[in-house]
């Protein structure tokens, strides 16, 4: 059964009830973990996310779906700012493709990817729906687990680079004599 949501009378807003055993998540735990794992799929590359998927669907079968939004290509306004704390400002535009789609048993996802890859939307979005079910810690072992390993991992590749090429400076202040 898909999680649906409900408010609580406990004052900490929305809940998640997972089926039989009623238990209750707090919608913004919900929430981040939501956006750990579409954050995973939207930047790693086509080609890792759909290794992975292939190899989930080898082991679980296909996932049925149904496209309520094909994917489509479009722009997003990029906003910046000065210094991390100035003033908001336009930076520019970027491609970005965007997909929905209802799994068999009503759950909706959503895949929102930098670029114009259809497919890398469509299986963010076929990933994101399945992530609200049960099936969740079997994807976040075999599909969401390895993407995150190996953005990690190309991270620490980028910040050896980076500490490699690192200068420091220091300023030595000479008193002056009288």
């Amino acid at each position: 059964m898909a999680p649906t949501d409900q408010t609580s009378n406990s004052g900490d807003g929305p809940v998640v009830r997972h089926g039989a055993d009623d238990s209750a998540v707090p919608a913004d735990v919900r929430h981040a973990g939501r956006q750990a794992w579409m954050s995973v799929l939207a930047r790693s590359p086509v080609d890792r996310v759909a290794q992975r998927w292939q190899a989930f669907t080898d082991q679980e079968g296909a996932q049925e779906y149904v496209r309520l939004r094909a994917p489509e290509t479009g722009l997003v306004m990029v906003r910046g700012r000065a210094g991390g704390d100035g003033a908001a400002f336009n930076l520019g535009e970027v491609t970005m493709t965007r997909c929905s789609v209802r799994l068999a048993d009503g759950t909706v996802g959503h895949g929102y990817v930098a670029g114009r890859s259809h497919r890398h939307a469509e299986l963010a979005a076929v990933v994101d729906g399945l992530m609200q079910t049960l099936a969740a810690p079997r994807l976040r072992e075999q599909v969401i687990g390895p993407l995150a390993d190996a953005l990690a991992g190309q991270r620490r590749v980028e910040a050896e680079k980076t500490a490699a090429t690192r200068v420091d400076f220091f300023t030595m202040v000479r008193e002056q004599e009288q």
